[in-house]
């Protein structure tokens, strides 16, 4: 039987997260985007509920194509409030559009947002040796850093804890407990 992280539940969309896609390093643009945007919504809810959400999200926010939900005006904001498949709360969704606008003005500014995000760590994912989840940080000076850099280019539902769950989910740390069997295999992912 494998050793998980004990944050993950039996949940198969839970255990399939935790064993595939979280803390592996990601540097694809939109990706990043996409969950810069879902951490935001998370604030105050569980990740599952998000992870159960996230498709009707990315169906609602164009694919987290940030140069089209950057457009959006209030005719969207208004069907996205009415949207039962996503988390209706008024200033994350206001938020996102903000963070799209944002998104746009850092690529324009650094060459593309991966570059811009990934000089919070220079580049490099954090090797952490956590040995329980009561060792792990809800935020770092890197994603303090990160969350002051972010609100001062306009972005909104960033801060340091959200950030620094977003470094784990995108890898930019390493933070699978070191019994767990995803550490080993992630600390050889660049």
């Amino acid at each position: 039987m494998k050793t998980r992280c004990g944050w993950v539940s039996k949940d198969p969309l839970y255990l399939q997260y935790h064993d595939e896609e979280w803390g592996v390093p990601l540097h694809d643009d939109r990706r990043l985007f996409e969950f810069l945007i879902l951490e935001g919504a998370q604030a105050g809810l569980s990740w599952l509920t998000i992870l159960k959400k996230r498709d009707n999200y990315r169906r609602a926010l164009a694919g987290f194509d940030a140069r089209k939900l950057a457009h959006f005006g209030a005719g969207d904001l208004r069907r996205l409030l009415a949207d039962p498949g996503i988390v209706r709360n008024r200033l994350k969704l206001e938020a996102a559009i903000a963070n799209a606008q944002a998104f746009l003005a850092v690529q324009a500014e650094a060459g593309s947002f991966e570059r811009f995000i990934w000089s919070f760590t220079d580049g490099a994912t954090i090797q952490n040796r956590w040995r329980s989840l009561k060792d792990v940080p809800a935020q770092t000076v890197q994603a303090q850093a990160m969350s002051r850099a972010l609100k001062q280019r306009g972005f909104r539902f960033v801060g340091p804890t959200i950030c620094y769950a977003f470094m784990q989910a995108v890898g930019m740390v390493n933070d699978h407990v070191v019994r767990c069997f995803r550490y080993r295999q992630l600390a050889r992912v660049r």
